[in-house]
């Protein structure tokens, strides 16, 4: 997201209207945040949103951007926890919670596309596939990269959505464990198993390790790679 002085005058109001936007969508819902209401409530002239948000959308948009500024800023470091695949499961957890607990907001970050939303969304990925990676450098990882962060990302967004859609007196609270276990199923070998099974789980565990694998050329271990994607792809076992 773009710097901005946080001392400037203008700086303060604009973010002073993001909290008020973003509290009124958390307790009212999107059609309360108007530039009305919002100006009333943060005390300040209708005019002041447009001049600094243009118009109720350009508000929306940097409430979004304050959200996900807000959940990636809420992950743990990469590396945090000593077992990786803990690593990831603290991940989910955090991400559902977020969505449960923000539920408007997660329902706007996930319909409204900004350059600068999309842009710290895709730092919330990159921190995804960053413990993906020590999972797979540990062996624990049966399927590509990729694949096992599609499938998480997949997943867990639906599971917030459905969990957000339920009353919460009629909230099914065993949905989300039912669907890490599942998804834990898909892309993760047993724990209990010491050696690294399969040619998938090898063909994945031997691609982490490529980057260090410095007796090859940068073409050869190109080529290594796409061959070990290869292996992983075809030996896939169904979740």
């Amino acid at each position: 997201m773009r710097e901005q002085d946080p001392g400037s005058p203008r700086d303060r109001t604009r973010a002073q209207l993001v909290e008020v936007a973003a509290e009124l969508l958390a307790s009212q819902g999107p059609d309360a945040v108007t530039t009305r209401s919002v100006a009333l409530a943060a005390g300040v002239q209708a005019p002041t949103i447009y001049r600094l948000f243009g118009d109720k959308s350009g508000l929306l948009d940097a409430v979004v951007e304050h959200g996900w500024a807000s959940y990636v800023a809420s992950k743990p470091p990469v590396g945090a926890d000593a077992d990786p695949v803990e690593g990831l499961r603290a991940g989910w957890e955090l991400h559902v919670g977020f969505g449960l607990a923000n539920p408007e907001l997660f329902r706007l970050m996930h319909t409204v596309c900004t350059p600068d939303g999309q842009a710290t969304a895709a730092a919330g990925i990159r921190m995804l596939q960053a413990r993906l990676h020590r999972v797979a450098q540990a062996g624990r990882l049966r399927v590509t990269e990729r694949r096992a962060a599609g499938l998480i990302h997949a997943v867990g967004t639906g599971v917030v959505f459905t969990l957000i859609d339920q009353a919460e007196d009629e909230r099914d609270e065993t949905l989300a464990d039912t669907a890490w276990e599942s998804v834990c199923a898909a892309i993760l070998t047993d724990a209990s198993t010491a050696a690294i099974t399969g040619p998938a789980a090898a063909a994945v565990t031997l691609r982490a390790a490529l980057p260090g694998l410095t007796a090859l050329t940068a073409a050869e271990r190109a080529l290594l790679g796409d061959w070990l994607d290869r292996i992983a792809e075809s030996q896939r076992v169904p979740g």
